[in-house]
C-alpha cells in the first residue's frame, strides 16, 4: 500500500497508476470517458483485470471513478485530484533528478515512476521549494500545482505543421528513453527553434531544420518523432 493521499485514501500503486492512466488517456476523448479496451492496451494488462480494478475504484467511498460496462470510465472529482497529485510527484521528481542530481533526461521517467508513489507531502513541498515552485518538468510537461490545478499543455504536434512554419519546442513525450536520447543528440529540446522545410509525399519523412542557423542541413524525421514533439508556434 502507498501512503494516504491528500484525498484521505490509502491506495495501492496499481490503483494510482490506473487513475493516472485515465487522466492521460482522456485527453483524446470527446466526452472525458476512456474505453476499457484502450486502458487495457495502454497499461498492457488483460481487459478482465481492467474491469476488476475499475469496479474496485468505483466502489470506493467516495468513488474515484465513474464506471459503467460498455460506457467506459471517467474520473470523479476526487479521482482527478489523486491523479494530479501523483503526476505532480512524478514531474517534480523528474526535475529534481535532472537539475539537482544530474540525471540525463532519458533516465528520469523510469526513476520517477518508482518514486512517485512513496514520497511524503513534506518531501514534495521541500523539493518544490528547492526548485522554485517550477511549472514544467525537464521534458516541458506542465507540473500540476499544489492546489490541484494544472497549467494547460502548450504546443501542437510538429507533424501538423506545414512547410514554412516554425516555432519553439514546448514539450516532448517523456516515456520513451530511446526517443529522448535521439532528440537530445540532434538538439530537439524545449526552447529549441524548429522549422519545417519540406514534407515528403505519401507518408514520407518531414524535413526539419533545428536551431537558428539557416545554413544547417535539415533532418529527415519520421512520424514516430514528429508526433511526439510539440511546438509553440506563437499564434
Amino acid at each position: 500500500m502507498t501512503q494516504a493521499r491528500a484525498s484521505g485514501h490509502t491506495l495501492t500503486e496499481a490503483s494510482e497508476n490506473y487513475l493516472k492512466a485515465i487522466y492521460h488517456l482522456r485527453a483524446a476523448s470527446t466526452d472525458g470517458r476512456v474505453a476499457t479496451s484502450v486502458l487495457a492496451e495502454y497499461l498492457a494488462v488483460a481487459p478482465a483485470s481492467v474491469t476488476g480494478m475499475l469496479q474496485k475504484l468505483a466502489a470506493e467511498s467516495p468513488a474515484l471513478v465513474d464506471y459503467a460496462p460498455r460506457r467506459g470510465v471517467a474520473l470523479s472529482a476526487l479521482g482527478e485530484k489523486v491523479a494530479l497529485e501523483v503526476i505532480r510527484h512524478h514531474r517534480l521528481i523528474e526535475l529534481y533528478l535532472f537539475e539537482a542530481l544530474g540525471y540525463p533526461w532519458d533516465e528520469v521517467h523510469a526513476e520517477a515512476e518508482r518514486l512517485e508513489h512513496v514520497i511524503s507531502e513534506a518531501f514534495e513541498d521541500r523539493v518544490a521549494a528547492m526548485l522554485g515552485d517550477p511549472e514544467y518538468d525537464p521534458h516541458g510537461q506542465p507540473i500540476p500545482r499544489k492546489d490541484g490545478t494544472c497549467p494547460e499543455p502548450v504546443g501542437v504536434p510538429l507533424s501538423t505543421l506545414a512547410p514554412g512554419r516554425s516555432g519553439r519546442v514546448a514539450r516532448v513525450a517523456d516515456d520513451r528513453a530511446a526517443l529522448l536520447r535521439y532528440l537530445a543528440s540532434v538538439g530537439i529540446v524545449p526552447g529549441a527553434r524548429v522549422e519545417v522545410v519540406e514534407q515528403a509525399p505519401f507518408g514520407g519523412p518531414m524535413h526539419v531544420r533545428v536551431g537558428d542557423d539557416a545554413e544547417r542541413p535539415p533532418l529527415a524525421l519520421g512520424a514516430q518523432v514528429t508526433d511526439e514533439v510539440f511546438v509553440d508556434v506563437g499564434d
